[in-house]
């Protein structure tokens, strides 16, 4: 008499597989929060009249080139100084009249501030890095919000990324403004890769 094989009944293992592919695609969280904020400025009026010139002292142009070299204010830069050439640029410390102008300007919640009409251009090649691009942008951002950090310490005793007073959030970022332009993405140069 021959001996039988004893065998595992493998039905139910195809549905065990099932529900727990189910369990760890319900419970599992994927972080979708990529890319830059920014917000947009509203649509241009055809009936509007064109804003007046910006001054080119007001403009700080950051260039970066196809080889990634980055070029502040016609000067070869280096990233690790980009923040704070951005600050010394938009506080204008010495009034500099070859630097940003700054307005007097009544903010509702802080009272008479100094404003800085500074803007900071930014442009890149066709051929910038990703990675280079992005570096830019949060050294830049990361100038802005230093500036923030600092008033807001001095107007209320805490820093900017800590307000939880929507009011003050508005009286800062208008005493502040995140004034960056961006320039459509063109063929600065730089040689090739």
């Amino acid at each position: 008499m021959a001996r039988m094989s004893p065998e595992i009944n493998a039905g139910s293992m195809a549905d065990i597989a099932f529900l727990l592919l189910i369990f760890f695609l319900v419970t599992t969280t994927m972080d979708v929060d990529t890319g830059l904020r920014r917000l947009l400025p509203p649509p241009i009026n055809p009936n509007q009249p064109p804003p007046p010139p910006v001054r080119e002292r007001n403009v700080f142009v950051v260039l970066v080139d196809q080889n990634d070299r980055l070029l502040v204010e016609g000067e070869l830069g280096n990233i690790r100084e980009l923040r704070e050439k951005t600050k010394f640029f938009l506080l204008n410390p010495s009034n500099d009249p070859t630097m940003p102008e700054r307005v007097m300007r009544d903010v509702e919640n802080l009272g008479e501030v100094e404003v800085s009409r500074g803007i900071i251009s930014l442009q890149n090649d066709r051929g910038t890095s990703y990675d280079m691009y992005i570096a830019v942008q949060n050294e830049l951002a990361a100038a802005i919000n230093e500036i923030r950090n600092e008033l807001s310490q001095e107007k209320f005793g805490v820093r900017f990324d800590q307000l939880t007073d929507q009011d003050l959030v508005r009286a800062v970022r208008e005493a502040v403004p995140m004034a960056i332009s961006e320039a459509e993405p063109k063929d600065i140069g730089g040689g090739s890769r």
